[in-house]
């Protein structure tokens, strides 16, 4: 059924579909409201035989997943920014015990200093605690893919992490098609949990494990990513039979199959991207795209077979290793092997700062062109940046440094107009 609804509604009407039987809430902007519209559900009886759980912190949350879970519920749980961070220990936990419990993160920078818009930073710290990863383009997909994390964690017993960008997808309003409860629950079989605590048959879950044993349980949750990469393109598959239509998968590209140059990106910024590699393929100029649905675990070799042709490689991302660089470059780079184009990792976006048409006409350019660094940040200002460093310099009391470069911004800004008068 179409409708026009918000992003977080959409994902929280998804979820209920699911028949979820424990929702643990804590509300952080900007996932609150799939949380609120789930809560409303349930005390006004549309979701049954759920049990609705509001809890002290984010930490908690995960928590009674984790408990919820092992006690062999189909659980759920939604977070962002600082709020991953608090529970990250328990993150972790849920990884290691093989608990296939479903998480919307709503994608958001973390401080300091304090800024509750989107990036993928907060997702990226938690990249490599054993959650599956998958990114949405736009609601429709956020909505798809949850439908879709509930079935993957639950026939692999692994915890899954479904990302949409906070604010940009999360508070958008936008058509989708929504499924019925008789589509999903063909695609979506009732919850059989591979371990469960039982008082019938007595085990323990979360013991301590020594050296003996504690690489080969890593190892096994290493192999079941492994395994994800193979069903997922088989369960994208089969969505589209039920539901008619595609969502989901590993990767998507887009206008790649010629192009001497690729652009790699995840979540949002992809409809800008594309609507970029429009106006420039008009232009005459060979450019595609590459979308990575599924960051963990890394499609390796399907990305590599999307790149084999290409002479050049610009990674769009919203996050920054700091002290390195890219982070999606980095795993791009796994995928390259004797590959010797030029690869070009671009940080932008981070803490909502608007990713443009004209500022990715301009990097793509420079990149084609031979003149891009192979580390860019787009849009940075470096007149404030080179300030602040100088300041540093010159006075051993400098100041905090978001601070000064507020400060810094009116200033120059102040110059400008008045150069500009």
């Amino acid at each position: 059924m179409l409708k026009q609804t918000e992003g977080s509604r959409a994902v929280a009407e998804a979820v209920a579909l699911c028949r979820p039987e424990v929702i643990c809430a804590y509300p952080i902007s900007p996932q609150t409201h799939i949380v609120e519209a789930l809560g409303e559900q349930v005390k006004s009886g549309a979701l049954v035989n759920c049990e609705f759980i509001n809890v002290e912190s984010e930490f908690a949350a995960m928590s009674v997943a984790i408990g919820a879970s092992a006690a062999g519920a189909r659980a759920y749980t939604a977070t962002a920014s600082q709020g991953l961070l608090f529970m990250a220990e328990a993150v972790f936990n849920a990884a290691g015990l093989g608990l296939p419990i479903v998480m919307t993160v709503a994608n958001r920078a973390i401080g300091a200093p304090i800024n509750i818009w989107n990036d993928h930073t907060d997702a990226m710290s938690q990249r490599d605690c054993g959650w599956i990863q998958l990114f949405a383009e736009n609601n429709q997909e956020a909505l798809d893919l949850h439908i879709q994390a509930f079935r993957l964690a639950e026939e692999l017993s692994v915890p899954v992490m479904v990302c949409m960008d906070g604010f940009i997808l999360t508070h958008a309003y936008e058509r989708v098609d929504m499924p019925t409860q008789e589509q999903v629950d063909t695609y979506l079989p009732p919850y059989a949990p591979r371990q469960i605590l039982d008082p019938a048959e007595p085990v323990s879950i979360g013991a301590m494990v020594g050296p003996e044993a504690f690489m080969e349980v890593r190892y096994l949750a290493h192999a079941k990513q492994m395994q994800a990469i193979e069903l997922i393109p088989g369960y994208a598959e089969e969505f589209r039979g039920v539901f008619g239509r595609d969502s989901g998968g590993l990767i998507h590209t887009y206008r790649a199959d010629d192009a001497e140059t690729i652009v790699v990106a995840l979540g949002s910024v992809l409809g800008t991207v594309k609507d970029t590699v429009d106006e420039m393929r008009e232009r005459g100029i060979s450019i595609g795209v590459l979308g990575i649905a599924c960051f963990r675990p890394w499609p390796l070799l399907a990305v590599r077979a999307v790149l084999a042709g290409a002479k050049r490689v610009v990674v769009l991302e919203k996050s920054l290793a700091v002290g390195l660089g890219g982070i999606v470059s980095a795993n791009v780079e796994t995928s390259l092997a004797a590959n010797t184009c030029e690869l070009y990792a671009v940080i932008a976006g981070l803490g909502g700062r608007p990713i443009t048409r004209a500022s990715l006409h301009r990097v793509f350019g420079e990149a084609i062109a031979g003149k891009l660094a192979h580390l860019s940040f787009l849009d940075l200002d470096h007149t404030i940046v080179d300030r602040v460093l100088a300041r540093e310099q010159q006075t051993r009391r400098s100041g905090p440094i978001a601070e000064a470069v507020l400060r810094d911004i009116a200033a120059v800004s102040g110059l400008r107009a008045k150069d500009q008068t």
